[in-house]
């Protein structure tokens, strides 16, 4: 019986990749994080000097970025490599953050992406979170999660991430960040972040982690109940 494609879209900061790793991990599916494809793909440009403006530029250099996801001896599940060099920490750095959705939205770079991580869920089995999962990149994935949270808790949420890392930034310009970024997800024309028709929305304002990911389990179960019988 072929495994599903889960699909999870939704706001920066309400919880998608932990919840999508962790799905991953109880379902013992592969993980596959689209936004830090993007964030690799930033970072080469960055360091490159090279501005998403630059289409041309972006166009010569895309072919010089392989990214892969691999396990590390400090962490289980696979992360983010960017041409066989580790790049996790380099990409959560607000650097990147600041700057990801304008890169995110040149429809070159987006064209090329969705084209890996089509090749990356092409046999089913995986778990993987963005903006544009369930309405381009796999429009059939079988089960389809829309995650949303109050800006507000969205704001301590990446405060803390960042005070974890070691990056201190004050409230005020997380929420500029956040906004920002929510703009130009929504409103781009490539890939623009919404829900697809078919998508359970889930409210992560006043859940845990572990709530989250026990109600997506609960679809994804039922969704596999369902294929069992039907096979």
């Amino acid at each position: 019986m072929k495994k599903l494609i889960i699909a999870i879209d939704g706001y920066s900061s309400c919880g998608k990749s932990t919840t999508a790793k962790l799905v991953a991990r109880e379902l013992e599916y592969v993980f596959i994080d689209s936004g830090a494809m993007y964030r690799a793909v930033t970072h080469y440009l960055m360091v490159h000097e090279i501005a998403s403006t630059e289409l041309e530029k972006i166009h010569q250099a895309l072919p010089n970025i392989q990214l892969d996801f691999r396990s590390t001896e400090n962490s289980d599940l696979p992360i983010i490599h960017l041409n066989g060099k580790c790049i996790e920490d380099a990409v959560r750095n607000p650097a990147i953050a600041n700057v990801v959705s304008e890169y995110s939205a040149v429809s070159i770079i987006r064209k090329a992406m969705v084209k890996q991580q089509q090749l990356m869920g092409l046999s089913g089995g995986v778990v993987m979170d963005g903006r544009d999962i369930g309405t381009i990149v796999f429009p059939d994935a079988e089960l389809k999660i829309f995650l949303t949270a109050d800006i507000d808790i969205r704001v301590q949420r990446r405060a803390l991430e960042l005070s974890l890392k070691g990056f201190h930034v004050s409230d005020a310009e997380i929420k500029k960040n956040l906004l920002h970024r929510d703009f130009v997800d929504t409103t781009r024309l490539e890939g623009p972040l919404r829900k697809a028709d078919d998508a359970e929305e889930i409210d992560t304002s006043y859940l845990s982690i572990n709530e989250q990911v026990s109600k997506v389990l609960q679809f994804a179960n039922e969704k596999i109940l369902t294929n069992a019988i039907n096979t």
